[in-house]
């Protein structure tokens, strides 16, 4: 009988269950979605019930799917630095805060009177920020003590599902360096940094390496999936980093990373050492393979298409929408899109900072506004990709997720980026990439590198081309940024004049 693992990722948007030979060939997936919430502005949250309910939902569809194969583990990734925290009993206490949640911008002054945001990025690799769960626990704190009374442990996203599953709760040092206050020497949690800002060390579960087995599939979940029952459930990682082992980028090979257009869109670079960016405009996080990688977020990347799509285009499809883009020279006849939409991430860290188009003229048509968002995607990855290359070594970049299906987004992005772009033939996220922890969490395979090594891969590159239209267009959007954000500044210190 043939042997699979199965690999398990709890996106934002929905779930997402694979199944995996030992030689990497992907032979089944299936997926079910479920509500993001949003109370109020700037909030998100999820049900944790509904992962759940979904997380069985898949599994149950992808044991018929690969009858006749022997399963023998399940590997977990997920969205990262999400909130989940549970009482005693190991109950929910409330819906959890999402990576995206905006609300503890109060939060983020008080850490760094804490703690100083230098001493902060030495240890850590970043300074506090509104998505990770360091600040949404002090959030709880703050303004739901009686919730956070109740609280007795706090777990991320994909961790919770490995609970449910096995009852053990525990971490991995990928998912567990977007917290806030995990040090990347020691990989483990910084007592002297939950001292300073008075949360208890009980709140934090154990870390286990990403390929350790933390308990065995509970019987009432095998009788209600079709698992085996005992099936081994490894800890994974946080979703980029899985998806990046998925890919073949380790510390092993610190040339190669990668680029994702989703809902996000994140650049991903691997390195030897936990050597921070000074300023911490990039994130640094532990990979799965026991070294570290940078990563920068551009927040609104696939959402700012799907925003215009939703907004102003609502009779087109996305293909439709691409063909319309083409029609456009480079540099949109002048027009600059700033993706601002949701906040910016890497490497401005500024959750006001707000989207905008400049240099409409009468002229333009619609052609031109939407390659203006391409383009001001790519810029803003292009501000990422500059503070990462000081620090990494890479030299091309595999292209994965939805948006880097579209031939004329994947040469925009090379052309600004001025790297080359590999395309995978087979990409299929962080799921894949658990798979392949199960691999060796159950011992088919001896170590990740070897696993990497019998991976069968296929792929081919686009070559960057000169584009002067671009270089501009990338200066003007920085300089774009930066005028809005000190006219945000006057203007916020008008309002407080005219107040006082």
């Amino acid at each position: 009988m043939q042997t699979v693992t199965l690999g398990l990722d709890l996106g934002t948007s929905g779930v997402k269950a694979l199944a995996v030979t030992p030689q990497g060939t992907c032979i089944a997936i299936t997926y079910a979605s479920y509500p993001v919430l949003t109370p109020r502005p700037g909030w998100t949250e999820q049900n944790p019930g509904a992962w759940v309910k979904a997380c069985l939902t898949v599994l149950q569809q992808l044991v018929q799917a690969v009858d006749g194969y022997s399963i023998e583990a399940l590997g977990l990734s997920g969205q990262m630095h999400g909130m989940v925290p549970l009482d005693a009993d190991g109950y929910v206490v409330r819906p959890a805060m999402l990576w995206n949640d905006q609300r503890t911008a109060d939060i983020i002054p008080k850490i760094h009177r804490c703690v100083n945001r230098q001493v902060l990025i030495d240890r850590t690799g970043n300074p506090a920020i509104t998505g990770f769960q360091l600040p949404k626990i002090l959030w709880m704190q703050h303004h739901e003590p009686q919730a956070f009374a109740r609280t007795k442990r706090v777990l991320l996203p994909k961790d919770y599902i490995g609970y449910v599953l096995t009852g053990q709760q525990v971490t991995e040092p990928s998912d567990a360096s977007g917290v806030g206050c995990l040090n990347l020497r020691t990989r483990q949690w910084d007592a002297d940094i939950l001292s300073a800002v008075n949360l208890p060390a009980r709140l934090l579960p154990p870390i286990v390496g990403s390929s350790a087995i933390i308990g065995y599939l509970k019987s009432t979940i095998a009788e209600y999936t079709g698992l085996p029952e005992g099936l081994p459930i490894i800890t994974g990682g946080g979703d980029n980093a899985a998806a990046a082992i998925g890919l073949g980028i380790s510390g092993a090979q610190p040339e190669r990373g990668s680029l994702s257009i989703g809902s996000s869109g994140v650049i991903f670079a691997p390195v030897a050492e936990p050597i921070p960016d000074p300023n911490g405009s990039v994130h640094l996080f532990c990979h799965v393979d026991g070294s570290y990688h940078l990563l920068g977020v551009t927040l609104a990347a696939g959402d700012s298409l799907r925003w215009y799509r939703e907004t102003l285009a609502t009779h087109y499809t996305y293909p439709e929408l691409m063909e319309l883009a083409a029609l456009s020279p480079p540099g949109s006849q002048g027009i600059l899109f700033l993706p601002h939409l949701a906040g910016e991430r890497s490497p401005y860290l500024d959750p006001q900072a707000r989207g905008t188009w400049v240099n409409l003229a009468l002229a333009h048509q619609q052609s031109d506004l939407i390659r203006s968002i391409l383009e001001g995607v790519a810029y803003s990855l292009r501000a990422v990709f500059s503070v990462m290359q000081p620090i990494a070594n890479v030299q091309t970049l595999v292209a994965t997720g939805g948006g880097t299906q579209s031939a004329i987004w994947r040469h925009i992005l090379a052309d600004v980026l001025e790297v080359p772009l590999i395309l995978p033939t087979q990409a299929n996220g962080a799921a894949y990439g658990a798979a392949l922890l199960a691999m060796v969490g159950a011992q088919i395979h001896p170590d990740l590198s070897t696993c990497l090594q019998a991976l069968k891969r296929s792929e081919q590159t686009i070559a960057p081309q000169p584009q002067p239209s671009y270089v501009e267009g990338f200066y003007s959007s920085e300089r774009l940024y930066a005028t809005l954000r000190e006219f945000r500044k006057l203007n916020e210190h008008q309002k407080d004049f005219q107040y006082h």
